[in-house]
Formats: structure tokens, C-alpha cells, sequence
């Protein structure tokens, strides 16, 4: 039986991400760059770009003990993410789950992660079975959805009727900036 090869953080020059993956394919590793739309605004115009939602950032899977090489000498790759020079696979779920979100047609944004916040599971709607970190700002419910090795995360607004509790653990008015907030008066 054959099975998926994990997915891995690659670290790549800036503005290289689409770069980098598209070579990647070109190699034959199957690569991931999610991307969100966000409009810009200049003197002379307005246009809707697509951007990377993990800045620096591509996905990759590889087998570690074969065609290593080819990865990190494409041009514009960094390194692979890991624990000091140790590479470390991404979890297939958060994969999974920012394809999810994608594949939603919602509105979603870059969002710095979070580790505190009411963990979830969406039961209803377009992202049934997702799971990530609930929070509420300015009157609206969003899903948080982390990639725990690059401590980054990105969001999209949900109907808080969609979501199950996986766990106890809540926040009172979990805006950034009463985290941020509560962090500090925890730390005093």
C-alpha cells in the first residue's frame, strides 16, 4: 500500500514563493502555495492580487532520504523548516484544513497564530470537519486554522452556529488586542 509522503515548511527568499513552487512542480515534487485575494490601492490604480497567505513560505512533499538535493537548490529556497538543521514534517491535518478554507470560496486573511482560544470543530456549513481556534472580533466570529511549525496561521469569518466545542478551554472577548492585553497582565 502506498502512502502520501509528508509535507514539509520550505523556507524561501521573499516575493519567491510562487517561484519556488511552480519550480518544484517543475522537478516533480507536488508543492502547495495557498494564496488569498487582496485588493491594492495605488495613486494611479486599484488592482485584486493574489498573495501568499504564509509569506517566506512553501509546502512540499518529499521523502527526506531521496531527491533532497533538487529542493534545496532550487533557486530561492532558503531551507526546509525544522528544529535547528533537523527538517520537521507539517501535520497532514493543518494541510488538510487551510485547503479547506480554500477550497470554501469564504474570505480568508493572513492572521498571526494564536496558541489561546476555544479549539473547534465546524459542523455545519462549507467547512464542515475543520478544526481550528475560534475568536471574536469587532462583533464577528472567526476560525483561526494554524501551521504549528511556522507559527503562522491564516482566518476566515464563520456563523459561530457552525462550530462545536472541542474543548473547554475558552477566552472572554478573544480580540488581538485584549490577548495581548491579558498577556501582559498575566506577565506582571
Amino acid at each position: 500500500m502506498h502512502t502520501q509522503l509528508p509535507w514539509y515548511g520550505i523556507r524561501v527568499r521573499s516575493k519567491y514563493e510562487k517561484r519556488v513552487s511552480a519550480a518544484l512542480e517543475g522537478k516533480g515534487y507536488e508543492s502547495f502555495l495557498p494564496l488569498y485575494r487582496s485588493g491594492r490601492v495605488w495613486s494611479d490604480r486599484a488592482k485584486e492580487l493574489d498573495l501568499p497567505l504564509f509569506p517566506g513560505y512553501t509546502f512540499c512533499r518529499l521523502d527526506l532520504g531521496e531527491r533532497l538535493m533538487p529542493v534545496l537548490t532550487t533557486p530561492g529556497v532558503v531551507a526546509i523548516v525544522g528544529a535547528g538543521k533537523v527538517p520537521v514534517a507539517v501535520s497532514t491535518a493543518e494541510i488538510d484544513s487551510v485547503k479547506a478554507l480554500i477550497k470554501s470560496g469564504l474570505r480568508i486573511l493572513p492572521w498571526p497564530s494564536l496558541s489561546a482560544g476555544t479549539k473547534v470543530l465546524i459542523e455545519r456549513g462549507p467547512l464542515t470537519g475543520v478544526e481550528g481556534v475560534v475568536l471574536k472580533t469587532e462583533k464577528r466570529w472567526r476560525l483561526l486554522v494554524s501551521i504549528s511549525l511556522l507559527q503562522r496561521a491564516v482566518s476566515v469569518e464563520l456563523d459561530r452556529d457552525w462550530v462545536r466545542p472541542i474543548n473547554t478551554h475558552v477566552l472572554e472577548e478573544q480580540t488581538p488586542s485584549r490577548l495581548t492585553s491579558r498577556a501582559g497582565i498575566a506577565a506582571r
